[in-house]
């Protein structure tokens, strides 16, 4: 069974992106369900042994927080026996196991995960069955339309063996393979989707503000919609969504308040172990539409530490 909702829209897994700070700080803002970035299968079942060795678990590789759940693991990798495995790991920490067949990064299909394995029907099914059958936590999926414009309507197949196989929720990118994240989101399909489904369906792909949301959610049907790229460095974007669908309102908010939440941000980082790299990238999204963004940026780029990276944000309260 699927845990029950906060609100409709959901924080996107996105690698480098999506770290337990930006995570919690989403959840805060109103995100209905937050996904980590996606992880190897290979990559958990190391960990864990090393971890074991030291008498640690898998929360020191994957962290997370209580506050976040419901809270969703992403995993990625198509050797069924390591997929079985890393499925066990994860599985007493988190509330729902997501598979990742949608991420069109070369390093990732060229080892036949992520998008690449939209053309392995049988495959697929294998997989959907071992993760099924593995954990008794809800198993998700997230997928695009195909992997070439030519194969764009696999996603079809796909999602009928995913119900088949007992997968509980699917979340629709509907952009090839190969497009990445260039052209639109063909919003079409996910309707289409919708109407042959007899599970949930999370729209995603295109929703940078509160109305792109309703008008996905008007104009497909789906249950739910994930954003990815707008809730960089935008946690206020599920506040907004969440009072847009129920008043048809909501606040705006100016650069000093994108400064606020990305010190918020930053403090949040203290309690985990968060590359220098990625919070300085995360200060570039915050400052993103920001009156001197622009400005801002190459000094962020230029920044070494936390310490020159925070008096930087501190001097653009202007």
């Amino acid at each position: 069974m699927l845990p029950t909702f906060s609100s409709r829209a959901f924080l996107a897994p996105m690698a480098g992106v999506s770290d337990p700070a930006l995570r919690l700080q989403c959840k805060r803002m109103g995100a209905g369900l937050v996904v980590t970035e996606f992880t190897s299968i290979h990559s958990i079942i190391a960990k864990e042994k090393q971890l074991k060795e030291n008498k640690k678990n898998i929360q020191e590789f994957l962290e997370y927080s209580e506050q976040e759940r419901p809270l969703s693991v992403q995993l990625f990798g198509s050797d069924l026996l390591a997929l079985e495995k890393a499925a066990k790991i994860v599985e007493p920490f988190f509330d729902i196991i997501d598979y990742n067949m949608g991420c069109p990064a070369p390093h990732i299909t060229q080892q036949m995960a992520g998008g690449a394995l939209l053309q392995e029907i049988n495959l697929t099914q294998q997989i959907f069955s071992t993760l099924v059958n593995a954990v008794k936590k809800p198993v998700t999926l997230k997928i695009r339309l195909g992997v070439t414009e030519a194969s764009r309507y696999l996603f079809k197949d796909i999602s009928e063996i995913a119900e088949d196989e007992g997968i509980q929720m699917i979340t629709l990118h509907p952009r090839t393979v190969t497009q990445g994240y260039s052209g639109n989101a063909d919003w079409q399909m996910i309707k289409e989707l919708k109407e042959i489904s007899n599970i949930p369906i999370v729209g995603n792909g295109d929703i940078t503000t509160p109305e792109d949301a309703k008008t996905m959610i008007d104009q497909t049907g789906c249950d739910y919609i994930m954003i990815g790229r707008g809730a960089m460095g935008n946690p206020f974007l599920f506040e907004q969504i969440n009072d847009y669908l129920t008043t048809g309102t909501y606040n705006k908010y100016t650069f000093k308040d994108k400064l606020d939440a990305f010190f918020d941000y930053l403090h949040l980082t203290t309690q985990y172990k968060i590359k220098f790299s990625n919070i300085k990238s995360q200060a570039m999204r915050f400052t993103k539409g920001m009156n001197g963004g622009s400005k801002l940026r190459p000094k962020i780029s230029q920044s070494k530490n936390l310490i020159e990276l925070e008096k930087i944000m501190n001097d653009a309260y202007v």
